[in-house]
């Protein structure tokens, strides 16, 4: 198992080492011990969630309130997805910045988010399944969101679906509604990078 930290500080993609014979793959999907060695801390697993999404789904930009936030480690065990995590804390260095790791069922790739950034991906066929690994369980009062397609952000969107077919992205309601990330700055929404680097450095000590 491999980690290779993002561009966006606190965030990594993890390839795994597949054990493939004539009946399958056999894979570790998560190891403790590599986890801690890469990113400083242990994965404290309060909920595991899933998602089924058709081809264009667009899902995110999702992040929650610090404290306690929500970490997510994310994993796509059936079709493909581009996933995005984007450095929404004010103050950060790469305040703004977003980069991306295709999720699938041929490398089996992971990608770990941090708490105080945020997440997003686009899903590129029909049914691709997505299991998340969170930190914190999911409280409806401290969930907040930025415009997937928010200039200012500037995410590169998938055009083409993993067939090649054009792809239509499909928003929710809610994540159509949601400011951009100068919007959500000016309304306090935003984690502050002081405050997310305090609570990262009281899961290491």
């Amino acid at each position: 198992m491999e980690f290779r930290e993002l561009s966006v500080p606190g965030s990594w993609e993890i390839t795994p080492r597949l054990f493939g014979d004539p009946r399958g793959v056999f894979l570790e999907a998560f190891k403790e011990e590599a986890f801690v060695e890469a990113v400083g801390h242990p994965l404290n697993l309060r909920q595991a969630n899933s998602s089924v999404s058709a081809a264009g789904v667009v899902r995110g930009v999702h992040f929650a309130d610090v404290p306690p936030s929500q970490a997510k480690y994310v994993m796509c065990p059936r079709g493909a997805v581009l996933d995005f995590v984007v450095d929404i804390r004010v103050g950060s260095p790469t305040f703004g910045r977003w980069d991306s790791v295709l999720l699938d069922d041929v490398d089996r790739r992971a990608i770990y988010i941090s708490e105080g950034l945020g997440h997003a991906f686009c899903s590129l066929e029909d049914d691709s399944t997505v299991v998340y690994l969170c930190s914190a369980p999911y409280a409806p009062g401290r969930e907040h969101g930025v415009h997937p397609l928010d200039a200012d952000v500037g995410i590169e969107w998938p055009t083409t679906g993993r067939d090649g077919a054009p792809l239509e992205l499909l928003l929710s309601d809610k994540d159509t509604a949601a400011p951009g990330l100068l919007e959500a700055k000016e309304q306090g929404l935003l984690p502050r990078y002081d405050e997310v680097q305090e609570l990262l450095a009281s899961l290491r000590a």
